[in-house]
């Protein structure tokens, strides 16, 4: 399943990095493509190893704010 998210504060490449990287050691979570011009997050995930809950909270553990 592919979900897009909006995103609040993330401005840079680090801001990438850092989700990317946090949403994507999540297990069931085959690829995560960040979007700054429109603060988006595409992620796909198997639905039946991960949840959109679990996603939101690895973006908001980086720092960023899922609205």
């Amino acid at each position: 399943m592919i979900e897009t998210l909006k995103v609040q504060g993330m401005s840079c490449g680090h801001c990438v990095n850092s989700v990317e990287t946090g949403v994507g050691e999540l297990e069931g979570v085959s690829s995560v493509t960040v979007d700054l011009k429109k603060g988006e997050v595409a992620v796909d995930y198997d639905t039946g190893k991960t949840s959109l809950n679990e996603i939101q909270k690895a973006i908001e553990e980086q720092g960023y704010d899922v609205v």
